[in-house]
């Protein structure tokens, strides 16, 4: 932004007792993932900050705005661009439900064509499309299954915990497995993580 303004005002000088008006920033971000259920919501600068202040002396507010056919369709039918790139990603995702991804954008953009959806543009640009979409719908699925995989391992450190604390007072598999409703396999599993982990401390 900084840069911005210095393009800006490259004609004036800085050293003027007058005050240089600027334009009025406004940040925003179309979100087509599938991570976000608002239509929208304002991410801040200072909401990373290690100490929160009331009123942060530098500040950033971005404006996230959901791009789906559920979400915010006066925008979609204000701005048709930004419409047909949400169709299109819509036809990648539905292909990519069953086929294997470079095969699933190369049939969205060719239906896209079809349909008249950003025709013009993906017919002199097919090939950069088609590498850009495969790069982020491959970024977007790896993110999807990173955190699933997050999720499995917190479930797990929670049924470990509760093994752990069933063992210290005494209690055997069978009825551990029994008062958690697991399969005695599963808590036998889980033993033994909590051996290798503990080093062989007695449980």
């Amino acid at each position: 932004m900084a840069k911005e303004y210095q393009v800006l005002t490259k004609d004036q000088t800085l050293y003027s007792s007058s005050l240089i008006r600027l334009p009025t920033p406004r940040f925003v971000v179309f979100y087509n993932g599938s991570g976000m259920t608002e239509e929208s919501c304002i991410l801040r600068l200072s909401d990373a900050y290690q100490s929160p202040e009331a009123e942060p002396e530098l500040e950033l507010k971005v404006r996230v705005l959901k791009i789906a056919p559920e979400a915010n369709r006066e925008l979609l039918e204000a701005c048709q661009s930004l419409k047909e790139y949400m169709l299109f990603v819509e036809q990648v995702r539905k292909y990519a439900a069953f086929l294997e991804l470079n095969e699933a954008v190369d049939r969205a953009v060719n239906k896209c064509i079809r349909d008249g959806i950003l025709s013009d543009f993906l017919s002199k640009h097919k090939a950069e499309v088609i590498a850009v979409s495969i790069f982020e719908y491959d970024e977007e699925r790896e993110i999807r299954l990173i955190r699933q995989d997050e999720f499995r391992q917190g479930q797990q450190n929670i049924l470990r915990n509760q093994v752990h604390k069933k063992l210290q007072k005494g209690k055997s598999p069978a009825v551990i497995a029994d008062e958690l409703e697991l399969e005695p396999e599963v808590v036998e599993t889980l033993i033994q993580e909590l051996r290798k982990e503990l080093f062989g401390s007695v449980l």
